[in-house]
């Protein structure tokens, strides 16, 4: 797929400046951070794309290569980055923590001089949920009990004890990093990384919390009520956003993610919405007709059958399936005929048999559309 116009993607004119073109990126990289879109793929492609627009533009060698050749002068641009693309996550926060003025993005979203103390994130918990077709066709709240880390009680999450106060990091002075200048033979080259001291937290706890050992959480069973919307199907994966294992001193919970189980139902069959059933009838109640109870997801219905019913016929129930989880309404009950011939038979029941054997109405008399069929079969052979 050909890439957009670096322009078009930060939404700039071809003679903006410097400041523009920081302000434009910004604003697309709040816009699509993986923070605020999590699992959305095509998000994290606009946040790369943006990134990468960008970090071609405010090169000035790049930019005027870029105006004069398009992409095509990019490939194996000298300077380093990645304008020839081979994107990751990582070169981008290294490179661009400065646009939301910190050495990281996850230092937050505010203005120029903030720190970028590292925020904790507890990680997220999977569970797997049974569920019946009826549960399945009417949506059901469940109440599941999982054993996660939660909020340590008695410092409430901060791994203080008794409300003690935390003192900042004298190593870092607060910021969550530490920076290092070495010699090289290239010159000084300076690096950034996570404070040792305090974790990239900025601070340090002055007492230790006794019952949490200072991380804020502790391992607890916990109920939790989830709503599984109407349409689900097995294998499928929903999320809860911030009920999963809690963050270390005060940071950002995971998510919920379950697993959906779908139950075997003891009549029904499932394909997509729809629901299949295999009927049994008797031969004579092929031939003669009845009137048959089907089972559905919420009862039973009575139907009718013609006389004269062929093996293999199916009956539609319209409506009488599952309902679609998108909302495009709901699916068939889909019930296919099946004649049951007995393995053995009375004497008087053999007598009765071999009588209508004989009787013209009982002999085969295929359609002209079946003739067709075995004619065609016939000369394959032939």
């Amino acid at each position: 797929m050909s890439k957009r116009d670096y322009y078009e993607v930060l939404g700039v004119s071809k003679d903006a400046t410097g400041p523009e073109l920081k302000k434009a990126y910004r604003k697309k990289a709040i816009q699509y951070h993986p923070d605020k879109n999590p699992d959305n793929k095509e998000a994290e492609e606009k946040f790369k794309e943006a990134a990468e627009a960008y970090e071609v533009l405010s090169n000035d060698q790049k930019r005027q290569r870029y105006d004069q050749f398009g992409h095509a002068g990019m490939s194996g641009a000298a300077g380093g980055g990645f304008g020839g693309g081979g994107m990751n996550m990582e070169d981008i926060f290294s490179h661009f923590g400065d646009i939301f003025g910190g050495g990281s993005f996850f230092g937050g979203f505010g203005g120029g001089g903030r720190s970028s103390q590292r925020v904790n994130r507890g990680s997220n918990l999977r569970v797997k949920v049974k569920l019946t077709l009826q549960e399945i066709a009417n949506g059901v709240e469940k109440k599941i009990k999982v054993k996660k880390h939660v909020e340590c009680k008695d410092c409430n999450g901060s791994g203080a004890e008794g409300g003690s106060s935390h003192s900042t990091c004298t190593q870092c002075n607060g910021s969550g990093q530490v920076t290092r200048i070495q010699n090289t033979i290239l010159g000084q080259m300076q690096t950034s990384a996570v404070c040792p001291s305090c974790n990239g937290e900025g601070k340090i706890i002055t007492h230790k919390c006794k019952s949490c050992a200072g991380e804020g959480i502790v391992k607890d069973d916990e109920v939790i009520t989830i709503n599984i919307p109407a349409g689900v199907a097995e294998g499928m994966q929903l999320s809860v956003s911030g009920r999963g294992n809690a963050a270390r001193r005060g940071g950002v919970n995971g998510d919920l993610l379950i697993l959906v189980h779908e139950e075997e139902h003891p009549e029904l069959i499932r394909d997509e919405n729809d629901l299949l059933y295999n009927l049994f009838i008797s031969v004579p109640d092929s031939i003669l007709g009845t009137a048959v109870e089907i089972p559905t997801i919420e009862n039973k219905v009575k139907v009718k059958i013609d006389g004269g019913t062929q093996p293999g016929k199916i009956l539609r129930l319209r409506g009488k399936g599952l309902p679609d989880i998108n909302g495009y309404g709901r699916g068939d009950l889909l019930v296919k005929i099946n004649v049951w011939v007995p393995n053995k038979v009375s004497k008087d029941e053999q007598k009765l048999l071999e009588k209508l054997q004989a009787s013209e109405s009982f002999k085969p008399n295929p359609s002209s559309q079946e003739k067709s069929f075995f004619k065609k079969v016939r000369n394959f052979f032939d």
